[in-house]
């Protein structure tokens, strides 16, 4: 039984971003999709569906091997729960600050549009009670993070963070469903249901490494005696952190590389992590685009005769915009889509200070071929419409074959505004 994951990347509130790690409304993968084929009437340079049944070459490009201290595997399989394609894993290990007390916690997501590592307590059994949570006037500090179908909430504590061979010291993380459900605030319970277990999360945690050096998104709470949490503001220091910044030499960017897989599926697909860009002799810019984004890792594009809010998300599983002309799957598939031929796509990208344009091209393949055996849980050309009508969310499907950078917000710092490049 398979089930299927949107993107972490929605909007909830006006300005106001979230990550977010929603699951389709579909049980399983095993129903025949709806039927027929269909595309667009039209192509054009600013992106619509090819009409004809034609395609587009996938990438090819070869992940680096991850051997290096600041490169980590990346697998996409069955996953804990053998419901979820396209879910990116890494392994991280979590000690207490300045101490060898650690431990490893496997099938961690990997996800480039969210900010900071939020880890499931039932995946830390041996080192949780070493990790003191973060105190504020009132209390325990904790978050509240929304997401499309719910929210996480747990809470915040200093902990050392390794991943491959670099290191980010005391640095604070959410641990998800470390509180008792009667402490969650109204306003976080508004959100939806809870994703505080492996089956409602699909991982073990949440490796948010996206182009923000802190989550400025989520809500956080004072706890006192772990009940009657109230809002509180807090400093900088005390908010859930993204990793990267702080590993040093490393920490101005991240290039995540998937090996290319069979545009009919695979099973599996691996990929590397690789910290760093332009810092060492295995992550050069080789890019050939390039794009200023927003604080959040957005930009805009042209698509379908539409202009677009526009992300490259790791966290969502498949490509997800909205096409009336194009048949929805259905059934236990949802709104994936299920065209009856292969159709290609491009989109105009331009840079969120619209000093750059560029290309985003890619396939949608007919869902319940690619998944409906229950094999496959990696597919380059998966995509289907969920969430708002006026994103363009390029999720994991984007990413087979290619080397995607993500550039940090150092800013603050006087350096380089955030950016994705590909």
């Amino acid at each position: 039984m398979l089930t299927s994951r949107h993107s972490r990347t929605v909007w909830l509130r006006p300005f106001r971003f979230f990550s977010t790690a929603a699951l389709v409304a579909v049980v399983s993968l095993v129903a025949a999709c709806g039927g027929g084929g269909g595309s667009s009437n039209s192509s054009s340079s600013s992106g619509s569906s090819s009409g004809n049944g034609s395609s587009v070459p996938s990438p090819n490009q070869q992940p680096t091997a991850a051997t290096a201290a600041n490169t980590v595997p990346v697998t996409v399989n069955s996953g804990l729960t053998g419901t979820l394609p396209n879910i990116p894993t890494v392994s991280v290990t979590i000690c207490q600050a300045g101490t060898s007390t650690c431990e490893t916690v496997n099938n961690v997501q990997v996800d480039t549009a969210s900010f900071g590592l939020r880890v499931l307590a039932s995946a830390l059994p041996n080192v949780l009670n070493s990790l003191p949570a973060t105190q504020v006037t009132g209390g325990n500090l904790a978050e509240c993070t929304a997401f499309a179908d719910g929210y996480t909430w747990g809470t915040v504590r200093s902990v050392d963070v390794k991943i491959g061979g670099e290191t980010a010291s005391g640095i604070p993380i959410q641990v998800i469903g470390d509180l008792a459900s009667s402490s969650v605030p109204q306003a976080c319970a508004g959100f939806g249901n809870p994703q505080n277990t492996a089956q409602d999360l699909g991982a073990n945690g949440i490796l948010g490494i996206g182009v923000a050096p802190y989550d400025t998104f989520g809500s956080y709470y004072a706890c006192p005696g772990n009940t009657n949490c109230v809002a509180a503001t807090v400093a900088q220091t005390q908010l859930v952190a993204n990793p990267v910044p702080k590993f040093g030499t490393d920490g101005n960017g991240v290039i995540l590389e998937m090996a290319p897989v069979s545009d009919s599926g695979a099973p599996s697909a691996t990929g590397t992590l690789v910290f760093g860009i332009g810092t060492q002799s295995n992550n050069a810019m080789n890019a050939t685009q390039t794009f200023v984004t927003d604080s959040s890792g957005r930009l805009s594009s042209t698509f379908n005769g539409r202009t677009l809010q526009t992300f490259l998300d790791s966290g969502s599983n498949a490509i997800f915009f909205a096409d009336s002309s194009l048949p929805q799957c259905g059934g236990n598939l949802g709104s994936f889509y299920c065209p009856s031929s292969t159709q290609s796509f491009s989109a105009a990208l331009v840079s969120n200070n619209g000093a750059t344009t560029g290309t985003a091209a890619f396939n949608v393949a007919n869902g319940n071929s690619l998944l409906g055996s229950g094999a496959n849980y990696a597919a380059n050309n998966l995509a289907g419409q969920f969430g708002s009508s006026t994103s363009l969310d390029l999720g994991l499907s984007f990413f087979y074959g290619r080397y995607v950078y993500y550039g940090m917000d150092l800013t603050a710092s006087g350096g380089k505004a955030p950016y994705v490049a590909y």
